[in-house]
């Protein structure tokens, strides 16, 4: 006898869902399918807590016999009673049963009000088309995200092995950068100690010669000094003779005695030229004042330049007509200072000699051609040897930022790594908020204003609910008596990156809301299914 072939497996479960959907089970009103067996007409109804036991026809008698409700599943009789709304097509749900017949449709299918005269239009399939819709928006952001995200995995696989190339190729240039370094340092020190040797012996010169201008300089003072201290010329200096400089006195009375002018003269009764300029020279020579010598006051930085300022003298022959003659301007000169050498000696009281001060302090001379050959070699090797440190240090710098972003932890699969390096924007009505994914979180007011910072990266969320998808920002700027700013960064699933949010939840701890393909999920796989029929 001839069979048919057994239909495939998708027939028979389409079949199977649609001899279950035309059985209707009988329950009581208010009643979910999964509670229907504990509504048993033929027996007794145990209240669902177990408290007692009472006549099935008792049940949605408008009495309420249990402590729990569970016996007035249908009306609103049990304070503490729930009304299960079936909403064929929608999502089922419960509702307090108080709300049962109160003129108010609760349930989109409307069968909390079938006795209280209330006609309410079934929403329930209009509700479940928008939910579906919205629910199939949801899987395709889901679905195309996730795809989105599978591609970021692969990028950053990708960039993690560049990373990692790169990194090898800069310890790789480093160590030959740090030869380079090395050798470049001995050239410079090589390079350095002759120009220090010519350097030292170019200053040594000059000081010998800047010593011996001081010392005959020093001789020529005390050779004339001498000679004003000889009153007498008889190549002597006595006692008496230095007691005409009452300047040096050297217990500030304005007199030297007799006994001060011996000590000088120590056991001497006087001194001769070499005796002089041997010992005494050096212990008045600071107080010394030489009667010879043109007594003015220093000259100040503005006379200096004044007279270097001065125009030369017109000539004789262009000035005959407008005045009296050189000469004769020379001997009425001549006449006044003739006729007040006195009043001048009492204007201008005569300075002290300061030797060291006379001497002319000349700069160094320009180095000789040697010298300066060895300082110009020496200058290029330190250049060298400067311009390689400084890339050593940029290179070492560069290797701390590829390691400290390798050890980031950039997600399971490093889904997360695109976001490094990168900075979102989110505008409000006050602030202009700036997330910066590992690195930090600020705000900068829209009209004008310093930025403040909210917080720097700390750690991924450290439950395993939340782990990868909230972000922790850290030691931010200080509030005012406050603890410092702190940010959390909720991470959404969505298609493209966008920061959504901005809040302050609590004082000085802020939430913000990223949307990005790399906190996206894989989807379940899409199920047949009937929404009417959600229940079975």
């Amino acid at each position: 006898m001839f069979l048919p072939p057994p239909p495939p497996p998708l027939l028979l479960l389409l079949l199977l869902i649609t001899i279950t959907a035309a059985v209707e089970v009988k329950r009581p009103r208010g009643v979910s399918l999964t509670n229907h067996h504990f509504y048993d007409k033929s027996k007794p109804f145990t209240c669902l807590d177990g408290s007692s036991t009472i006549p099935f026809d008792q049940v949605n008698d408008d009495y309420c016999d249990c402590q729990d409700g569970s016996d007035e599943p249908g009306t609103a009789a049990c304070p503490e009673g729930r009304f299960h709304c079936t909403n064929a097509g929608y999502k089922p749900h419960y509702i307090p049963s108080s709300r049962v017949n109160d003129g108010i449709c609760d349930c989109c299918d409307a069968t909390d009000e079938y006795n209280s005269g209330v006609v309410c239009e079934n929403t329930c399939r209009e509700m479940g088309r928008k939910e579906k819709e919205t629910l199939e928006q949801m899987a395709e952001v889901a679905r195309e995200g996730f795809r989105l995200k599978k591609i970021l995995i692969e990028e950053g696989k990708k960039g993690q092995e560049e990373k990692r190339i790169k990194l090898l190729g800069l310890q790789e240039s480093k160590k030959t950068l740090e030869e380079q370094v090395a050798m470049l340092r001995a050239v410079k020190e090589e390079a350095e100690k002759p120009e220090k040797e010519s350097k030292e012996r170019h200053q040594r010169l000059w000081e010998e010669q800047q010593a011996a201008a001081i010392a005959a300089r020093d001789q020529e003072q005390a050779a004339s000094a001498f000679q004003e201290l000889d009153d007498n010329t008889d190549g002597v200096i006595s006692v008496a003779e230095l007691q005409t400089h009452p300047e040096l006195d050297p217990d500030g009375d304005g007199a030297l005695s007799e006994a001060e002018a011996q000590a000088f003269l120590g056991e001497a009764l006087q001194v001769d030229a070499a005796g002089f300029r041997e010992g005494l020279w050096a212990a008045i020579k600071d107080k010394y004042q030489q009667e010879s010598l043109p007594t003015m006051p220093p000259l100040t930085e503005t006379t200096v330049e004044e007279i270097l300022e001065t125009p030369e003298e017109p000539s004789p022959t262009e000035d005959e007509d407008e005045g009296p003659g050189l000469e004769e301007e020379a001997e009425e000169d001549e006449d006044d200072e003739e006729e007040s050498p006195e009043e001048d000696k009492e204007t201008l009281p005569p300075q002290p000699v300061k030797v060291d001060e006379e001497v002319e302090k000349d700069k160094m001379p320009p180095y000789d051609e040697r010298t300066q050959a060895y300082i110009d070699a020496a200058q290029e090797a330190r250049d060298h040897f400067e311009e390689a440190e400084k890339s050593l240090t940029e290179m070492e710098e560069s290797i701390r930022n590829l390691e400290q972003e390798m050890a980031l932890d950039l997600g399971p699969s490093g889904e997360f790594s695109y976001l490094f390096g990168q900075c979102y924007e989110l505008s409000t009505n006050e602030y202009i908020y700036r997330l910066c994914p590992f690195n930090r979180v600020t705000q900068k007011p829209n009209h004008g204003g310093s930025e403040t910072n909210l917080g720097t990266w700390g750690s991924w969320d450290a439950s395993e609910e939340e782990k990868f998808h909230v972000m922790h920002y850290e030691h931010g700027t200080g509030c005012w008596q406050g603890p410092n700013r702190s940010t959390k960064v909720k991470l959404v699933c969505g298609k493209e990156t966008v920061v959504t949010s901005a809040t302050e939840p609590s004082r000085c701890e802020y939430l913000m809301e990223l949307v990005t393909p790399a906190a996206c999920q894989e989807p379940p796989p899409e199920s047949a299914g009937d929404p009417d029929h959600d229940e079975l």
